[in-house]
């Protein structure tokens, strides 16, 4: 049980400190926004009506754009699946939290993962009185102390792993859905299955404030490693998704069967949003959805269909097709019904604002990356940040202004982008902007030093 007291001690003290900082409307008993986190898994930045596609059907994300505010230049903090989870409920990058890297299969998923020291976005939240959930993929550790119920969620209900057999819920030959610490065979197709235990949750706790955190495993790209023999690896939804666009579920048209599983996903998030409506929540919660990455364009046959247009590459690396995402927010009585916004912002920002609905302020004990970015969405203020930075694997990027500076390995040359008129990213600048590229690089590596100093891991810093 010692391992656990650490664990309970920072939860005391985040407590403490919260309620001392909390506003007095609060602590009389205002209540606070509820707060539906959707994340969605591999779902490119052209892959939404409400973003350019005309072949997707996604009218329940299409609506969500008209009543709140869809953001144009989100940036998720990493291109991958692992990381990008840890830096979005920790608020801090992954040259501060550690996890710099994707779990790589039984092993690194159900080992510690993200270290346990780390807080988690549900920590700061608690001590307002909210009830917290996780229903989807957790992919961050799951080692006795990494597991979503001891880390600050209420209840969990979903699976450990990267991705799964939609139906079969099997990941690398091992059963991989779990009500808390307990794997659980449960039938149906996860992406419903999530949604409605989302769904059952809003109704049971409609009274108190809640944070469900709902990151589906849909549209992430089937894997052999989870099939029976003989099981074909194709993408999966239920029959009736097919229907709409007029195809058998027999279809083997992987592009053709890629759009099903993203409107069997969009339906999905129409229901939970509905649910909300039926219950009268609708005004008093804060939704929040967008793509842990960019869709992966790696050239595999039949797994890569995913549009990032007008975007250039994919999940995994630093172009922008690989961390400007899909993302959209609703605050009614805060955010614009229907506004547009273009300002950058990065998945780190949204702890803050999660904490400031709350009514809180933000510890003075740890560094965070991100900044709230209300006063951004609600009256287009600029962006909080003066520039974003992002390292991962062999990239390194960062954007100023509409000035984009990249490099896909670390010994080679730096690209220079304007971002405002190559969005493309397809004409390099660095050669005809020298002055701009230099002094980018400069504070680039600034921040690559400054970063990976131990004095700087642990807390202040951060995007500027």
């Amino acid at each position: 049980m010692n391992r656990f007291i650490p664990h309970f001690l920072i939860t005391l003290t985040m407590m403490a400190w919260i309620w001392n900082e909390a506003p007095d409307t609060v602590l009389a008993g205002g209540r606070p926004p509820n707060i539906l986190l959707i994340l969605v898994d591999n779902l490119g930045y052209g892959d939404v009506g409400c973003y350019g596609s005309r072949v997707i059907q996604t009218p329940a994300m299409d609506d969500l754009a008209e009543q709140g505010v869809r953001l144009t230049s989100f940036y998720t903090a990493s291109p991958t699946c692992s990381v990008s989870r840890a830096c979005l409920l920790t608020g801090r990058v992954a040259q501060r939290h550690g996890l710099r890297a994707q779990l790589p299969g039984l092993e690194g998923n159900y080992g510690v993962g993200l270290r346990q020291s780390e807080r988690l976005i549900p920590a700061y939240l608690k001590p307002f009185g909210y009830v917290t959930a996780c229903f989807g993929k957790w992919n961050i550790g799951f080692a006795p102390g990494s597991r979503p119920t001891e880390r600050g969620f209420d209840t969990f209900f979903g699976h450990v792993s990267g991705n799964i057999d939609y139906f079969t819920h099997i990941y690398r030959g091992r059963l991989d859905m779990y009500r808390g610490v307990r794997p659980v065979h449960v039938n149906g197709y996860a992406t419903d299955l999530f949604a409605d235990a989302a769904c059952r949750f809003v109704e049971k706790h409609r009274h108190e404030p809640f944070f469900v955190y709902l990151p589906f495993n849909a549209p992430h790209f089937p894997s052999a490693a989870n099939k029976a023999p003989g099981q074909a690896v194709q993408w999966q939804a239920p029959a009736e998704y097919f229907q709409r666009y007029h195809l058998s579920p027999r279809e083997s048209d992987p592009t053709k069967r890629y759009r099903v599983v993203v409107t069997a996903l969009d339906a999905a998030i129409g229901r939970v949003l509905d649910q909300l409506d039926r219950l009268s929540l609708t005004d008093n919660t804060l939704v929040v959805l967008f793509s842990d990455n960019g869709a992966f364009k790696l050239g595999r046959k039949g797994l890569d269909v995913g549009s990032n247009a007008p975007l250039r590459g994919g999940g995994v690396t630093l172009y922008e097709g690989g961390i400007r995402v899909p993302c959209l927010m609703r605050w009614p009585g805060h955010f614009p019904a229907g506004s547009v916004r273009g300002a950058p912002l990065i998945s780190c920002d949204l702890l803050p604002m999660f904490v400031h609905a709350a009514g809180g302020t933000l510890p003075d004990d740890i560094i965070l990356d991100g900044r709230d970015p209300t006063a951004t969405l609600s009256d287009a203020a600029p962006s909080p940040h003066a520039a974003l930075y992002f390292q991962y694997g062999r990239y390194t990027a960062m954007r100023q202004g509409d000035y984009k500076l990249i490099r896909s390995s670390p010994k080679g040359r730096y690209e220079l982008y304007d971002l405002r008129d190559d969005l493309s990213e397809t004409t390099d600048l660095a050669a005809r902007k020298p002055d701009i590229a230099a002094s980018m690089q400069a504070q680039l590596e600034r921040w690559q030093h400054e970063i990976s100093s131990p004095t700087t891991r642990g807390g202040g810093g951060g995007q500027q």
